[in-house]
């Protein structure tokens, strides 16, 4: 996943409404809008998890209170027009500001109103809705049979058969009442808050392959070239810390932790660094005793950076300024003897990268 933005937007009812946007770390494949349950907020655990994953699978997530609840302004009150009214104005701003949203999400009474603001909203191809309730009559702004009938969306409906808060029941009553592209997906064991960060992303992955068949074609990215083995390529944006890298075929990323500034989405510089040689280490080890023919059955390493005063540093050439130090733990599993093991101790630092760390090391920079 990559960065995670506050966003800020005017509602239905003109009060500033907050939520936050995640973004995948590369382009979106298409946004989408989280609606929470009713009385709940944008930091629910399912909206925080469904939105999570939703970015990891490449779709950009706005989630966001509604009027009256968590950081958004105004009096919360049991009006189910505004809060389609507050979806339709989150639609509006993200169509403003960054792309129009093609996938509506609802929770609970959440994923009522989104059934009844995709009605308004001509980008939304797809609903999902969890656990939500089907309002037959009596409740202002809610769609009836004949309205659902003629949605026009895709429409994928999630719900527990355990739900004790809202019947499984209702969720018959939608899907038998919205025509095709519809499907049913039974989250069996889930309760109706979808606590558990497994549900969540259940619902996250099967909402993401499902929606892919209905979302506009669009021109793929032009992705850079493969690079050469020993060349990486690694991309920025002008905001955040979330890196792109890409080294040969492969793609993944880096970032900062929260208290750094960044998202949390991927390992720091440093991480990676450590990871290099960790793996390097791991990799020269079971070549050295495979061609030995040693019963070498797993290899662990732990790693850890530090800098420290070189005065604190006993076995350090320099005795001044700051040194850096890794330390490296290596547990090596099988029934390997003493000699050998001391052996394998002996090989682990002639792995290329720590070869590499320990001699003169000479950047090139140049810009073009």
């Amino acid at each position: 996943m990559g960065e995670i933005e506050r966003f800020e937007f005017s509602g239905a009812g003109g009060q500033t409404l907050v939520g936050r946007i995640h973004r995948p770390a590369t382009e979106p494949v298409a946004w989408a809008i989280f609606a929470h349950c009713f009385t709940c907020s944008k930091e629910s655990r399912a909206a925080r998890y469904v939105s999570t994953a939703l970015a990891e699978r490449g779709i950009a997530t706005l989630r966001f209170d509604f009027t009256g609840l968590g950081e958004s302004e105004g009096q919360f009150d049991d009006a189910f027009a505004r809060d389609v009214g507050d979806i339709v104005a989150a639609a509006d701003a993200l169509r403003a500001r960054h792309r129009a949203p093609t996938l509506l999400v609802g929770h609970s009474r959440g994923g009522t109103a989104a059934l009844a603001a995709a009605r308004r909203l001509a980008e939304v191809v797809g609903v999902a809705t969890i656990g939500a309730p089907f309002y037959e009559s009596g409740v202002t702004g809610a769609l009836d049979t004949a309205e659902l009938g003629s949605l026009g969306k895709a429409l994928l409906v999630f719900h527990s058969p355990q739900d004790n808060v809202v019947s499984i029941d209702e969720a018959r009553e939608i899907f038998v009442a919205a025509r095709h592209p519809k499907s049913f997906v039974s989250l069996d064991g889930a309760d109706h808050l979808l606590g558990r960060r497994r549900d969540a992303r259940y619902v996250a992955e099967v909402w993401a392959s499902w929606s892919s068949r209905y979302l506009p074609e669009e021109p793929e990215a032009e992705l850079p070239e493969d690079t050469p083995e020993g060349e990486v390529l690694v991309e920025g944006r002008t905001t955040g810390f979330v890196q792109s890298i890409h080294a040969r075929d492969l793609r993944f990323a880096a970032d900062e932790p929260l208290d750094k500034g960044g998202t949390n989405a991927a390992p720091n510089p440093y991480e990676l660094l450590l990871a290099s040689l960790g793996a390097c280490t791991s990799m020269t080890l079971k070549m050295y005793a495979g061609r030995k023919e040693w019963p070498l059955d797993a290899v662990r390493v732990r790693l850890r950076h530090d800098r420290i005063h070189a005065r604190d540093c006993e076995d350090c050439e320099s005795d001044t300024g700051m040194i850096d130090v890794i330390d490296k733990e290596i547990e090596l599993d099988g029934e390997l003897s003493d000699e050998q093991r001391q052996r394998l101790m002996e090989i682990s630092a002639r792995c290329p990268v720590h070869r590499t760390l320990l001699n003169e090391i000479k950047i090139r920079s140049e810009l073009i």
